[in-house]
């Protein structure tokens, strides 16, 4: 069954295809994902997905459809102009400024992205943010000196600080302890609390699965399941494509 609203979906995906010569990586894909939701994305490589992100943040344009964000069509916007209408989102491979403190990489969001006016205004947000994800003893630490954890949460920090409505988790379990992948999800699952809807890419299923209220699974650039995430998984379809049983 999954997530299910009577309001109009917070962010639409129509039709879209996106083709590198003759490389069609995702195919008349559509996807509606609505406000409050965490909505999980499974698929093995190259199935599309994060090509799909691309497309959602405008890193990327598609070559047919369309991608509506709260009633708008922001099919050909522009990257910035998405982050600022309320999209946010954390890179696979985290890439901070590391010659910016922790603090002045989330004030890079704060301005920027959520364009707080007030310096003041600006700060406060980054100093609650860095308490939510456990980063404010080392605000003052340079960012190319942290640990894989700590640019995790950097990322996912740094994506928060332009205060998004929708927010773009790519792969953030990836390379962690189990313990650190458990800490990751309690901040994550705090992030759903307050509002935020979350669609997440991920290869740490068991991360993936304490968060999700809905899973679609993608392959070859489109759906092939989704759902609630408990059915999914049990999906003969999925088990042979994304866990390799033959069923």
């Amino acid at each position: 069954m999954g997530f299910m609203s009577a309001q109009p979906a917070l962010l639409q995906i129509r039709s879209v295809s996106k083709h590198f010569g003759s490389l069609h990586v995702t195919n008349d894909l559509s996807l509606d994902v609505f406000a409050g939701e965490a909505l999980g994305i499974l698929g093995p490589n190259g199935a599309g997905k994060t090509t799909l992100f691309n497309l959602i943040t405008g890193d990327l344009f598609p070559n047919l459809g369309q991608i509506i964000f709260k009633g708008q069509d922001i099919t050909r916007s522009s990257a910035h102009l998405r982050c600022q209408l309320g999209i946010g989102r954390s890179y696979q491979i985290a890439l901070p400024f590391e010659g910016m403190t922790v603090f002045e990489n989330l004030l890079v969001g704060a301005k920027f992205g959520a364009q707080d006016k007030s310096d003041s205004v600006a700060h406060e947000r980054c100093v609650q943010i860095l308490d939510q994800t456990g980063l404010l003893h080392i605000a003052n630490r340079l960012a190319g000196s942290l640990t894989l954890l700590d640019r995790k949460r950097l990322e996912l920090a740094r994506a928060l600080a332009t205060n998004p409505e929708l927010i773009l988790l790519d792969e953030i379990a990836g390379g962690l302890t189990e313990h650190e992948a458990h800490e990751l999800v309690e901040v994550v699952n705090q992030i759903k609390k307050d509002g935020v809807t979350i669609i997440w890419i991920e290869h740490v299923v068991h991360a993936l699965m304490a968060v999700a209220t809905r899973l679609v699974v993608i392959n070859f650039g489109e759906i092939l399941a989704q759902g609630d995430p408990k059915t999914v998984m049990e999906s003969p379809d999925v088990k042979r494509v994304y866990l390799g049983l033959e069923i």
